[in-house]
């Protein structure tokens, strides 16, 4: 027995003091002492040479030292001694090529490939080895005889990536579409592929080819895959209309799901694309035999109109909410479409004292604490509007008692503050504003976080809060829907305030609302301003960052949109616009997207 542990010990002794010595080998080598790690890794290998580390150790460490005939010596005698593994003929290929003798080095790579005829089992091996020294060509041969001679062998994956980055496109689409045919497992990572490669560009490259394909396919093959693949290519490029055509399609011929069809018109909501929304939905109106899902549909229209909507819509729109709760009735049911209606009435037709009467009445009927949670953050939020903050927080309040923990608390908790902002209580307002900086929603955070600061910012020079008390004023008028008369209130702010911290605070909610007021060139003037003024200051990365988006989506002028964009990509790496900033900069100039 003592004999017995005694080797056990010396055993794991041995294989302790093996792997640090393989540590340290590979650290001389990292480092460039190439002659201390051809040392250990020589005398690691005379211990064990079946350890394949150890021996690339000793021949990497030769051919870094120049040492070409030694390393070749090593792999020609490893050749004889493993059946004439043809891995190694590439190996002895690669030990050419480091000196420039292409032609010999081409020779060792044609022999592995053609060992492929007698040893199809090797094929793998071989082209891994042929990829770790990215001689692609030869890879993608390997993997391609292999599948020619046994067709029950399937390396679409492994061509897919090696095509990919060939830059063959149509040959990696069309392998990573046989690799889905054959099996849907792949779908998700093919499609996270397909991402790296397709742009919201219809005409690009990579767009053109991967649609001539699918419609090719299709007609060969008139699978449902190709058609919700074109569905997916057609979002991603912004054609709704031609994605609708498939969607329908799918439906016709599938199951009658229209699952599909609402996530399209929520995907063509998410992108303003709001009339063809409006037209997808509506299809999925008159399709659906469900009372439930009619009731949603028709809900989700109204909610697009509203969007869509000015002054003169609003009678039309409330006729609307009238007649679809007349059909289906003031229950839990209807809960989500009485709120958006209450909404409706007080932010739109002014009807507060009528929206308020209608969620008190729902109050009484909500069971669900969470349903109850929703009506009463509605209430508070219309009592806000009429400037009853007394009542409004005693609401907040108990909405983070119905739901505690949950981030509708949070978001009740951040109202609160921002209600006490209003009334002008800074110091309690700034007390919920620091607890919710570490809120787990990182947009509660991030609004904490820049109310906290405008309040302190706007304190420490001003100890009477003047102009602080102005700018939450012209808030409570833009929360109000009052934007004409914000905008006059921050402009008394600019000029009776100038060189105040308050100033490109002001500058930048009034843009934003003159964005909100389709009044770009005033929103632009405001920005630039910012830009100019305060560049070091901490708005400068929004300024630059809305500015580019003004000029992409409603200025039309890409190239200013680019600069702007490649301003935060350089000078903001710390910006929570960064991330955007770069992929839409990278959009306007064409480049893959990975």
């Amino acid at each position: 027995m003592r004999c017995f542990l005694f080797i056990v010990f010396l055993i794991a002794g041995n294989l302790g003091l093996f792997a640090q010595s393989e540590q340290l080998a590979k650290n001389f080598f990292d480092q460039g002492e190439y002659e201390k790690a051809l040392k250990v890794y020589q005398q690691l290998y005379k211990g064990n040479p079946a350890n394949p580390v150890y021996f690339n150790g000793v021949v990497a460490s030769y051919q870094q030292m120049e040492e070409f005939e030694e390393a070749e010596k090593l792999l020609v005698e490893r050749l004889s001694k493993s059946a004439n593994n043809p891995s190694i003929l590439i190996e002895i290929g690669h030990n050419y090529e480091l000196q420039d003798i292409t032609e010999r080095a081409t020779q060792f790579y044609e022999e592995a490939l053609q060992s492929i005829e007698g040893r199809p089992n090797y094929a793998y091996a071989i082209a891994r080895t042929f990829e770790q020294y990215n001689l692609l060509d030869f890879a993608a041969k390997a993997y391609e005889r292999a599948m020619d001679l046994n067709a029950d062998r399937n390396y679409n994956l492994q061509l897919a990536r090696i095509y990919g980055e060939q830059g063959k496109i149509e040959e990696m689409f069309s392998n990573y579409l046989d690799l889905i045919e054959d099996d849907m497992k792949f779908y998700g990572l093919a499609n996270r592929e397909f991402n790296r490669y397709i742009s919201e560009d219809s005409q690009s490259e990579a767009n053109t080819i991967f649609r001539k394909l699918l419609l090719k396919r299709l007609q060969e093959n008139p699978s449902l895959l190709y058609n919700e693949m074109l569905s997916w290519l057609f979002v991603q490029q912004k054609q709704f209309d031609k994605a609708f055509a498939q969607e329908r399609a799918i439906f016709k011929r599938g199951e009658n799901d229209l699952q599909g069809i609402l996530n399209l018109a929520l995907l063509a909501r998410e992108a303003k694309a709001y009339e063809e929304a409006k037209e997808i939905i509506s299809y999925a109106i008159e399709q659906s035999p469900s009372r439930t899902f009619n009731l949603q549909a028709r809900h989700f229209l109204l909610k697009l109109e509203q969007e869509t909507a000015r002054p003169e819509h609003y009678s039309a729109i409330g006729n609307e909410f009238r007649a679809l709760l007349g059909e289906f009735g003031y229950t839990p049911e209807t809960l989500d479409l009485q709120i958006d209606y209450a909404n409706f009435m007080a932010f739109q037709e002014g009807k507060k004292e009528v929206a308020v009467k209608l969620l008190k009445e729902a109050v009484e009927i909500t069971p669900s604490k969470f349903d109850l949670a929703k009506v009463k953050m509605a209430l508070a939020d219309i009592l806000v509007i009429q400037e009853k903050f007394n009542e409004a927080l005693i609401y907040y309040s108990q909405v983070q008692n119905l739901v505690k923990n949950d981030e509708i608390a949070q978001n009740a908790r951040f109202k609160v503050a921002k209600t006490s902002y209003y009334k002008g209580d800074f110091e309690w307002a700034k007390t919920q504003l620091d607890i919710l900086k570490t809120s787990t929603s990182q947009l509660i955070a991030n609004d904490a976080m820049e109310l906290s600061l405008l309040i302190s910012d706007n304190s420490i020079e001003d100890s009477t809060q003047t102009a602080l008390k102005k700018f939450a004023k012209a808030d409570l008028l833009a929360f109000q829907k009052k934007n004409l008369q914000a905008i006059q209130a921050l402009d008394s702010i600019l000029v009776n305030h100038k060189g105040e911290k308050i100033e490109d605070e002001a500058l930048f909610r009034q843009a934003k609302l003159y964005e909100e007021e389709h009044d770009f060139k005033k929103a632009e003037a405001n920005y630039l301003v910012i830009i100019n003024s305060f560049g070091e200051d901490i708005l400068a990365d929004n300024a630059y960052y809305f500015l580019a988006e003004l000029y992409a989506n409603q200025l039309q002028d890409p190239e200013k949109a680019k600069s702007y964009y490649e301003q935060i990509i350089f000078n903001f790496a710390d910006s929570i616009y960064f991330v955007e900033a770069r992929k839409k900069y990278r959009l306007l100039r064409g480049d893959t997207i990975e």
